[in-house]
């Protein structure tokens, strides 16, 4: 088989456009393979279809899959047309997406490496310049996100995710259902949220049936506007005030901990989290130890006892007993005389009906949290983004469960 025959059959180059000549540059290590449009071929118009008169020809060139060692580089002069009702457009290549220098077969194959190392990584291995992998993957979002169907979910979970230091945010909403990432905004604002809302459709807003978030009063202000009932959907779940409590208990620790190494006595000195260990999980050893630390720090003890009564009260299943048992907890937490346990129960009071909604819908924000610790894991393979819109982009690559992968392709 000659080189031409060789390189139409592995690119897939099919009528009207054929390899005309391969070329090997053996001291740049690449081939150029030029293609040219056959004489007399019908051009058309890439936004309506339509044939139309050639105007001129515009010379491009693609980067494609390496021929073993060496890169491999399409040539080719690409005919633009004059359409009557769009004017000037270039036409449409069978081996490339519109406004990209690489092949569909490269560019599917930059993107399979990106969803399992960084950009700097890819372009690396790959001998590409950082921003051209870039360049791939804000082109495989765009693509993923106009294939997407319309937004239908039943449940989310929105959560916010730090961007950098300095308390920077973008705001995540996840289908809790398919575990996807169904929308993503700069900051923690009522207008970050609000954007998804807008999104949807009012058949779409009826369909919501429970959304779970933490106790951030935009957040729930958004959702109080947009939704019908919102009061019956709006859902705290276990994650969050386990964590409020959790920190309630350091902080009781922290302070008893202080008088206790002021009168010579370090019991409690790296004891954080054993404080904070579920007791089902502890050996014996552990558990033994953790019984003697409860004698010595009283205090510690008791705001221990009440977290951990709390985490109980999940387990009812009506709306009534549950509210009369968080209700009783609420009373023994204000009672307790340690702030910090006192806190969270007036939190826990004032949001108690997103709480019970949690409860009798089953409804958990643990999908949300599991979206936003994969989306920790590429911040740090990344190394940090430069700014939000890289940051996005990267959420929507790996969590947002898109096809990126490009439209036009070849029989290679």
């Amino acid at each position: 088989m000659r080189d031409k025959e060789l390189y139409a059959a592995i690119l897939g180059i099919r009528s009207p456009w054929q390899v005309a000549s391969v070329e090997l540059a053996a001291k740049e290590e690449e081939v150029r393979v030029l293609i040219e449009m056959q004489a007399g071929a019908r051009l058309r118009c890439p936004e309506c279809d339509e044939t139309c008169p050639g105007y001129d020809t515009r010379r491009r060139s693609w980067r494609h899959l390496d021929t073993c060692q060496f890169k491999t580089i399409l040539v080719a002069d690409v005919p633009r047309l004059e359409c009557p009702s769009h004017g000037v457009r270039q036409i449409d290549v069978p081996w490339a997406e519109p406004g990209s220098g690489f092949t569909a077969l490269m560019e599917a194959l930059v993107i399979d490496w990106l969803k399992e190392a960084s950009i700097k990584a890819v372009a690396r291995l790959m001998d590409l310049k950082w921003d051209q992998v870039d360049g791939i993957m804000q082109r495989a979002v765009r693509r993923g996100l106009a294939r997407r169907k319309a937004l239908q979910p039943q449940r989310i979970g929105i959560d916010e995710t730090s961007y950098q230091k300095r308390h920077e945010y973008v705001t995540v909403v996840t289908d809790l259902d398919s575990g996807e990432v169904a929308w993503v905004a700069d900051d923690r604002r009522k207008e970050s949220l609000q954007g998804f809302f807008d999104e949807l459709e009012p058949a779409d807003l009826l369909r919501l049936e429970a959304v779970c978030m933490d106790m951030w009063d935009p957040y729930i202000a958004v959702v109080e506007e947009n939704l019908h009932q919102a009061e019956r959907k709006i859902c705290f779940d276990k994650f969050h005030v386990a964590k409020h409590l959790g920190d309630a208990v350091d902080k009781v620790r922290r302070v008893e901990q202080r008088e206790q190494i002021s009168e010579g006595d370090r019991s409690l000195v790296g004891t954080r989290y054993a404080w904070l260990k579920n007791p089902e999980h502890m050996d014996r050893s552990s558990r033994s130890f953790f019984e003697r630390l409860k004698s010595v720090a009283l205090r510690t003890a008791r705001a221990w006892a009440i977290k951990e009564h709390a985490m109980c009260l999940w387990n009812y299943t009506t709306r009534g007993w549950a509210r009369k048992a968080w209700r009783s907890w609420i009373a023994w937490a204000q009672r307790s005389r340690l702030e910090p346990v006192r806190r969270v129960a007036r939190m826990v009071r004032d949001h108690l009906e997103g709480i019970l909604n949690a409860i009798v819908l089953g409804a958990t924000n643990a999908g949300a949290e599991s979206v936003n610790a994969k989306i920790q894991r590429v911040k740090r393979m990344a190394c940090g983004f430069r700014n939000r819109e890289r940051f996005r982009n990267a959420i929507y690559f790996h969590c947002g469960g898109l096809d990126l992968r490009p439209a036009t392709h070849t029989n290679s």
